[in-house]
């Protein structure tokens, strides 16, 4: 009997994590990557939940001490570098290509295709036809859109659908914990540090280093830090040294110098002492426009959203990764549990994952308010919008999913639906 086959468009941790759950099902499955190498250098720091673990445990990822780093606290410092509050959590924090690489090594090289752009597709009598730039097609019984927020699938399927801009960007950068002075890195490298002056957010926390090593000495620490800016500032940030403007993104080796020194400027104006010395010492920061995004529906006829195709949540909760992972769980076990009727299992996909999706994008939203809101005058903000809650943010931001009973009952509860289907077959 020929296997069902899953045509999986995007081969960055959403697909990859997909495309592991379905082999483990018995399915034929393709991964198609528009990048034409390997993508493991991109990204940056990322947070990991014991519900991801537990999808990694399904598709043969081992879980151990080298996946991340722990940081010791996560402490938050006024702008003279006095501790205002500091509590242990111990969140596993880890590396975009640290994750990346235990999933694409688990997954065969003739499953996976480099250079492969989606130009479009078509649906008919339960067969999806998937055709590429390069003149290449693949069909199969299911085609899934794990292709990000850009995604080519949803722009099809749902093309009213755009992302959402939330009034402002985060720099980003790392830097190797052997090139941090032995000061700095006393201060601040087994923390999980925090700075909350008004109208910002700056987190930096340790991470694995280069070669995904985390032995100490060898491994690295993140930037990530919330500033407001409106479109039309946004458009000139995304403009190179030669007035081209790159829309609402832009190459970190385009990104104009005196940018780069506006911003370690007000590094030093409005962040603790240490963390305008870490920002100083980033060698290449780059920065990154925060959308939001939520789609009315991941299903159309065999043709599947998920990931972040499906719902983009601001970084403040720490679960993109986490999220796309509980969709392809989500997925498959809705197909492993429906047999033969595919469209049954995409109904119970669809309905769970929206209102999970919905659930992580309001949290993120509400998390990010005060960020958003520096863009209205300021006798229009409300007062938690001027002076968030020093406590609750502490504790709402990167909270692990355990620490977020309102999205952890919807997992447990889906999670064991599936387990009794799994006992009664």
């Amino acid at each position: 009997m020929q296997k069902q086959r899953a045509l999986i468009v995007g081969g960055s941790l959403g697909g990859l994590l997909a495309a592991n759950l379905f082999r483990a099902i018995g399915w034929d499955v393709q991964v198609f990557e528009r990048a034409s190498d390997d993508l493991e250098s991109r990204g940056a720091g990322i947070g990991l939940n014991d519900q991801l673990f537990d999808v990694f445990k399904r598709v043969g990822v081992t879980v151990d001490d080298s996946l991340g780093v722990v940081p010791k606290s996560r402490t938050c410092f006024d702008p003279l570098g006095k501790v205002l509050v500091e509590y242990k959590r111990g969140k596993v924090l880890s590396s975009w290509g640290r994750v990346y690489r235990s999933l694409k090594d688990t997954l065969p090289r003739e499953n996976y295709h480099f250079g492969k752009t989606l130009s479009d597709f078509s649906q008919s009598g339960g067969r999806v036809l998937a055709r590429f730039a390069d003149g290449s097609r693949a069909e199969g019984d299911l085609l899934v859109g794990a292709d990000g927020i850009r995604s080519t699938v949803r722009s099809h399927i749902l093309p009213a659908v755009q992302p959402r801009y939330a009034g402002y960007i985060a720099w980003r950068g790392i830097i190797d914990e052997s090139a941090m002075s032995p000061e700095l890195h006393a201060a601040i490298f087994e923390r999980n540090i925090i700075c909350l002056p008004e109208g910002e957010m700056m987190s930096g926390y340790p991470v694995p280093g280069p070669s995904n090593d985390v032995r100490p000495g060898f491994r690295s620490y993140n930037l990530v830090w919330y500033h407001p800016v409106t479109e039309a500032n946004l458009r000139d940030l995304c403009t190179d040294a030669t007035g081209h403007c790159h829309g609402n993104s832009i190459a970190p080796q385009l990104i104009r110098p005196e940018l780069i020194a506006d911003m370690r400027a007000l590094a030093r104006r409005v962040l603790a002492p240490y963390c305008a010395s870490f920002i100083e010492q980033i060698p290449k920061p780059f920065f990154q426009a925060i959308y939001d995004l939520q789609s009315p529906t991941l299903v159309v006829g065999r043709a599947v959203l998920m990931g972040d195709a499906a719902f983009v949540a601001r970084p403040h909760v720490g679960m993109g990764v986490t999220k796309a992972a509980l969709d392809a769980e989500c997925l498959v076990d809705e197909l492993s549990a429906s047999g033969a009727s595919i469209e049954s299992a995409l109904a119970g996909y669809d309905t769970q994952q929206r209102e999970f999706g919905e659930g992580v994008v309001a949290r993120a939203r509400w998390i990010g308010a005060h960020l958003e809101a520096q863009n209205k005058p300021r006798e229009l903000r409300t007062h938690a919008e001027l002076h968030p809650d020093l406590q609750e943010f502490m504790h709402a931001s990167g909270a692990s999913l355990n620490e977020v009973p309102v999205l952890l009952q919807l997992v447990v509860a889906r999670r064991a639906r599936a387990q009794q289907r799994r006992l009664a077959t």
